[in-house]
């Protein structure tokens, strides 16, 4: 793909009202819509502008060169050579505008020396034209003068030898204003072009900005429902390989209570499906699959002592002990606090002793809220660093409320999480946040 056809379609996914930003502003729209048109159709055939204008010159200087033809001096030969020299040189302008101008400047002064008159010199014009589009301040000025020179003298020449007077000097006036609007007018172009393509690159940047907004809010989601999955199958494949060990040996010698065992792992296993279900309807897009499932709402304080029970039936004695106001904490406080709590059990129960005892505190304030869970063990295969998925995703909760989470073996032999959640104002922003 060519530089051109990239520059085409980069501007082509660029409308007007992307560039202005305004909708109301119909009549700067339609003149931008315009420009781009021009501008779009000058990239797709640049060669339609590179040969229009000489050929237009030439065809100005048809009438002169019809002249020659019929006997006026200073001849055909002359006149097609000049009108050679003009036209061109018109072909490189983009390139050497600085030369293209020069040599038009010589053709006008041999034109000047021959007394001859073409209209071929209108190349002069194009040539200043693309000076101020494509060159510096100061060879523009240089340009500008050369130029206003020589009509001064064509003027002068053209008087008939007779004495200057108001009319002759007026003309002069007006053709050297002649040659400074030109000048201009191939500066304004270069404003306009170089403000189309701040704007197009401003509308684009900003595209790719959101395009990565987009990107990065769906890594969040992703992250957030990878962690929270990881919490409920987690926690619940642990509470029932617990479950299992102890009833595999009731199944014998107290039928009843391993029935009993057995139902509990089966609603620990309903419950660990409804909230799968859950929260893959929330991130889904199939409405009628969101209207099937059962919208229950999400874990908070006071699901904390069947959580405990439930972990408390596959082994461990659990103790739930709170302190404070917790009953008007945002519900995505409760969220957290109770994950970790969740992640914390799991942990004992992957790693510690069948019968470790487990203390759980919980404690809140009007600033903070600080959680201990702390087990007795032993530890059978608690792992020594601190890298695991499961607290890298309760540092990333705690986070959110500008708090901590520490990690590490206690004098007991066993596990201690300890947590701290700030309250702050910033908790009430998190109150809408997807969970």
């Amino acid at each position: 793909m060519t530089a051109t056809t990239t520059a085409e379609s980069a501007e082509s996914s660029v409308t007007p009202e992307s560039l202005l930003g305004a909708a109301d502003r119909r009549s700067d729209a339609a003149v931008m819509a315009w420009l781009l048109r021009v501008r779009r159709a000058d990239l797709r055939l640049p060669w339609v502008r590179r040969w229009a204008v000489p050929l237009l010159c030439v065809l100005f200087g048809v009438p002169a060169l019809t002249d020659a033809a019929d006997g006026l001096k200073p001849g055909l030969p002359a006149m097609v050579a000049l009108t050679v020299a003009f036209c061109l040189p018109l072909l490189w302008r983009d390139k050497q505008p600085i030369l293209v101008f020069a040599l038009t400047s010589v053709a006008s002064a041999v034109t000047l020396a021959l007394d001859a008159s073409t209209g071929s010199e209108a190349a002069r014009v194009a040539a200043l034209l693309n000076v101020g589009r494509a060159s510096r301040p100061v060879q523009l000025a240089v340009c500008m003068g050369v130029g206003v020179a020589q009509t001064t003298v064509s003027t002068l020449i053209h008087d008939d030898g007779q004495t200057v007077g108001l009319q002759t000097l007026v003309v002069g006036v007006i053709q050297a204003l002649l040659v400074a609007a030109v000048a201009a007018a191939g500066v304004v172009m270069r404003v306009v072009n170089a403000y189309i393509r701040a704007l197009q690159e401003r509308a684009l940047t900003l595209e790719i900005e959101r395009d990565q907004r987009a990107r990065l809010a769906a890594a969040a989601e992703r992250s957030r429902v990878a962690r929270e999955m990881h919490d409920i199958l987690g926690h619940t494949l642990a509470v029932i390989v617990g479950l299992a060990n102890g009833a595999a040996g009731l199944t014998t010698s107290k039928p009843e209570r391993g029935a009993q065992t057995l139902r509990i792992i089966a609603d620990s296993g309903r419950g660990a499906l409804a909230e799968l279900r859950r929260l893959l309807a929330v991130i889904g897009d199939d409405d009628k699959a969101a209207e099937d499932t059962p919208l229950a709402p999400q874990p908070g304080f006071d699901d904390l002592r069947p959580l405990v029970e439930r972990v408390h039936a596959a082994g461990p004695a659990v103790i739930l002990h709170t302190k404070g106001h917790l009953t008007g904490l945002p519900p995505s406080l409760q969220l957290t606090v109770y994950r970790v709590v969740q992640e914390a059990l799991t942990n004992t129960l992957k790693h510690a002793a069948p019968r470790t005892s487990v203390d759980i505190r919980l404690t809140a304030d009007d600033t903070a809220v600080d959680l201990t869970v702390q087990d007795t063990g032993p530890s059978l295969a608690r792992p020594g660093n601190a890298d695991g998925r499961g607290l890298v995703g309760m540092r990333e909760r705690a986070a959110l409320y500008g708090g901590h989470i520490t990690a590490g073996p206690n004098d007991y032999g066993g596990w201690t999480v300890h947590a701290r959640f700030l309250i702050t104002n910033s908790s009430a922003l998190t109150e809408n946040r997807p969970v």
